[in-house]
């Protein structure tokens, strides 16, 4: 089956690729088994100076990279241009960190000695989605790689260019022959590479379907998953909130620059009655300065929706919801053009039972639903099969730390947008996955934590 790339903005088809065959991928696992024996003998010296000199060149190509992902799944130039520097960052963060994250511990006992060891694992398959087609895979990749594991990429079909670009950068940075490799492969066919012996662990960001599938078969094969999935964040401005603030934060983090395609952008509003009025009205102003056009160019703040599937998903529950009650507060206008766009919406009087309320909507869809004690905020902000990330506005950052206990979720952000960073551990609970990425949990994801006790 041949991999497309498409520009969701233009519908134009830029590039065909051939799917791998049978006998290409086995050259590709014998390779990453073969490189893994090398690799893992290596220093952190030797791993940290390829990632340094791999984020040296993130940063010099930024927009070469960009253009990929604007070209390929909508996201404006500036947004593109902000993930390669995210991911440089990250590339950074573990070269510098990992070997303190890694160094044996001594543990006391009646032994004579006793002591843990952070082992490389193996050969990782990481599955990952074209949302963010270049930061989630340098934020697998530079943990995994540099713990001593080698690692293969099953990238999204509809970022292929993406995902040969990645492959280049680890080559041109001068990374030993199957350290990291690309390929290009169909979704029905990711079970034959999970079930492969060489392949000791998966990771997996993407839909619960899909989270769902990968964990069944690894779980038969005694193979360790993590997964990152779906999210319907709650965003809770309280009545002490700054408004001004709130909405401000509100519209980044429902955009987060990809048209409301992201995992841990807000998607249930939260609202205190007394504050409604005043909050939905600078959500509306600020949303109404939203430009939907061709994310190629400059003045463009929102590009369109990744697929025509996706598209068709957030109309449908979009417009069930409005037939069920809900109120459109706000409605933007899209370009006259051929791409998969649709307009910024900002509906109240959510209700329960409302697609909008029940299910992770994956586009620019505002759903307001008002509360009026802190009892009622808990028990919505909690009523998901979700538990991604959760945003708390208030002035009240006493009351915003027992809440924070409180929620349901991996990811608590008190007057901040949910992100992930580096720094700290980012993953869910729930269907939301399970397992961490990043910080110091995170590179132990995929080491062995190994005893050794000296009597």
């Amino acid at each position: 089956m041949a991999i497309q790339s498409k520009n969701p903005a233009t519908l134009e088809i830029i590039q065909t690729y051939e799917e791998i065959s049978d006998n290409e991928l086995e050259i590709k696992l014998k390779k990453a088994q073969e490189a893994y024996l090398k690799w893992k003998n290596t220093s952190f010296e030797e791993r940290a100076k390829l990632f340094l000199k791999l984020a040296d060149y993130l940063k010099t190509n930024k927009s070469e990279m960009a253009k990929l992902a604007t070209m390929e799944m909508g996201k404006t130039l500036s947004a593109g241009e902000s993930e390669i520097e995210k991911s440089a960052l990250t590339c950074e963060y573990y070269a510098e960190n990992s070997v303190n994250f890694l160094n044996s511990e001594k543990v006391t006992t009646n032994a004579s000695e006793s002591y843990i060891r952070y082992d490389s694992f193996g050969v990782l398959l990481a599955v990952m989605p074209w949302n963010f087609p270049f930061w989630q895979v340098y934020r697998f990749a530079a943990p995994a790689l540099m713990a001593g594991n080698t690692a293969i990429l099953k990238h999204a079909s509809n970022v292929p260019a993406c995902a040969e670009m990645i492959e280049k950068s680890f080559t041109d940075c001068g990374f030993p022959e199957g350290v990291f490799q690309n390929i290009f492969l169909g979704s029905t066919r990711v079970e034959k590479v999970i079930r492969d012996p060489r392949i000791v662990a998966v990771a997996l960001t993407g839909s619960e379907k899909a989270g769902a599938s990968v964990a069944s078969i690894a779980g038969s094969e005694i193979k360790k998953c993590v997964l990152e999935l779906g999210g319907s964040d709650p965003f809770i401005v309280f009545a002490d909130a700054d408004i001004d603030l709130s909405a401000e934060i509100a519209l980044a983090s429902r955009m987060s620059a990809n048209a409301g395609q992201a995992c841990n952008g807000a998607k249930r509003f939260i609202v205190h009655n007394d504050v409604f009025e005043s909050f939905s009205k600078k959500l509306i102003e600020l949303f109404s300065k939203i430009i939907v056009g061709d994310p190629s160019k400059i003045n463009t703040t929102m590009g369109p929706l990744a697929t025509e599937q996706i598209m068709l998903d957030v109309k449908k529950q979009t417009e069930k919801s409005i037939d069920m009650g809900a109120k459109i507060l706000y409605k933007g206008n899209i370009p006259e053009m051929k791409g998969h766009f649709y307009p910024p919406i900002i509906l109240s009087n959510v209700k329960k039972g409302m697609p909008v309320y029940d299910e992770e909507v994956f586009g620019p869809v505002v759903p307001i639903i008002t509360f009026s004690n802190d009892e009622e905020a808990l028990e919505i902000a909690n009523d998901t099969i979700y538990g991604l990330g959760a945003t708390i506005m208030t002035s009240d950052i006493d009351k915003a730390k027992v809440f924070a206990k409180k929620i349901n979720a991996g990811n608590i952000f008190i007057n901040a947008q949910v992100k992930s960073d580096p720094r700290v551990p980012f993953g869910g609970i729930k269907r939301s996955g399970y397992g961490r990425e990043l910080g110091n949990y995170g590179i132990k994801e995929f080491v062995n934590i190994k005893t050794v006790w000296v009597k």
